[in-house]
């Protein structure tokens, strides 16, 4: 027998945040310019990018497992809590450099893995 789906509220924000994020780890990973520019701008490593680009797709392939009846959907909590805690420090890494022209790109990350945890355990 099959779980029931879930709530289309989750379902399009899971998979809003899961595309952008997947979207901006092929970005770190491929050196795109803005992305360079940006941490050293705020006093990121270029050595760090890697490892910061493989927190991103592994926080979306959390929250889309979390979709499916195999996994629970805490799973997608705590996926999405990873993410939370990643675009926290990216927004005080922002404002600790006081770069704050373009605070609203790690700001609306930040905005779309908080409303993944809320939506999983609202619902």
């Amino acid at each position: 027998m099959t779980g029931t789906p879930p709530p289309l509220a989750l379902l399009v924000v899971t998979l809003l945040t899961a595309a952008v994020n997947v979207g901006i780890a092929a970005a770190d990973l491929a050196g795109a310019r803005f992305v360079l520019a940006n941490s050293a701008e705020v006093g990121v490593p270029r050595s760090w990018l890697p490892w910061l680009a493989a927190l991103k797709p592994a926080g979306a392939a959390g929250l889309l497992l979390s979709l499916s009846d195999a996994a629970p959907r805490l799973l997608g909590a705590a996926a999405a809590g990873g993410l939370v805690l990643l675009y926290l420090g990216a927004l005080a890494v922002h404002l600790r450099a006081r770069v704050l022209y373009n605070l609203a790109f790690p700001g609306f990350y930040f905005a779309t893995a908080v409303a993944s945890p809320a939506l999983t355990v609202y619902s």
